[in-house]
């Protein structure tokens, strides 16, 4: 189990939903913005679905969910872009057309900012429901590949980018861990408190009723997954992923 890049010049995360990069990788996107790094984030679907209450203005949910990504970037430190595919949330496709669409799209952002580090969902992970973190994963991986090579989507009009990692988060197998501090274990809840429209359906927060227990449990069960994943290594605090190499 390898522990720690080193810190790098700039990230890339990229998402299925509002709120997924600070679920998988927050603390250590925290950590590396503390110590210099630019960090941007990539959300490929609008969010429109994230919520329980069949009446729901979906138009309006968007909008939400933009604001709320925006404010927990911001909460992390992240001081690089915040971007949206815009893609209808449960319907990210990577059919031969819509998906060769998205890749170039992607493949284009990875050109522009030419991130150091890619994270993005593990594709390959089992019995996984949601469509959208099997194909956010897929689209990130193509992308990585796509940018790197200066024959694909020359239409671009810019130099091609080969980043020097990219972590798959959400991994079956993982084989790498960010070690994360208190401070950064803490940017991360603080930014996921960012999605209240989320309180419900992923946190099991109550706003009309929690006098703070509910939004403390909510932490703990945090700082657990924190301390699970940091055990894979033997360190305290940590986050977990599969290291892929993006010359393979």
């Amino acid at each position: 189990m390898r522990v720690d890049l080193a810190v790098p010049q700039s990230a890339l995360a990229i998402g299925a939903h509002p709120d997924d990069i600070e679920f998988e990788c927050g603390a250590t996107l925290a950590k590396w913005a503390a110590a210099g790094a630019t960090v941007h984030l990539l959300v490929c679907t609008d969010g429109r679905k994230g919520t329980w209450d069949v009446d729901a203005d979906t138009d309006a949910l968007i909008t939400r969910r933009q604001a709320e990504q925006r404010e927990a970037a911001r909460r992390l430190g992240a001081s690089g872009e915040v971007r949206f595919l815009d893609q209808v949330d449960g319907e990210l496709d990577m059919g031969s057309d819509s998906g060769l669409g998205l890749r170039g799209r992607v493949a284009c952002i990875i050109r522009e900012l030419t991130p150091t580090v890619v994270l993005t969902h593990d594709p390959w992970r089992r019995w996984r429901l949601h469509p959208d973190h099997r194909n956010a994963g897929w689209v990130g991986i193509d992308a990585v590949v796509a940018a790197r090579d200066p024959h694909y989507f020359p239409e671009h009009g810019i130099p091609h980018h080969r980043p020097e990692s990219l972590l798959l988060f959400e991994s079956e197998g993982p084989d790498h861990v960010e070690r994360v501090g208190r401070d950064h274990l803490d940017a991360k809840i603080d930014a996921l408190l960012a999605h209240e429209s989320q309180f419900e359906t992923t946190m099991e927060i109550d706003l009309e009723t929690d006098d703070g227990s509910q939004r403390a449990a909510f932490a703990s069960r945090t700082d657990r997954e924190a301390r699970r994943h940091g055990r894979l290594a033997g360190i305290g605090f940590g986050e977990a992923f599969r290291l892929m190499d993006p010359a393979s």
